[in-house]
């Protein structure tokens, strides 16, 4: 566990030791994550890849469980007929 700081502007330096673990050190611009997790947040290294290099397949079913969801949303916020 390492404490660190924040700027009034939010950022936050990430330790060395910590980077060259996680081998985001090299990149130039590193991407990240962020989830808000029970009150604390959470941080995970990422990867930008070109959508021409997913495959077909891939996308489909992202654009189908996205679509589920959608509706599962929709359902539950139609208000019952009096």
């Amino acid at each position: 566990m390492t404490t660190i700081t924040m700027t009034r502007r939010g950022s936050v330096t990430i330790p060395p030791g910590v980077r060259r673990r996680l081998g985001i050190d090299t990149s130039a611009q590193p991407l990240f994550i962020l989830e808000e997790r029970d009150g604390g947040v959470f941080l995970q290294p990422a990867t930008a890849i070109p959508v021409r290099d997913i495959p077909a397949q891939q996308i489909q079913a992202w654009l189908a469980d996205d679509e589920k969801g959608m509706a599962d949303f929709l359902a539950k916020r139609k208000k019952p007929a009096r």
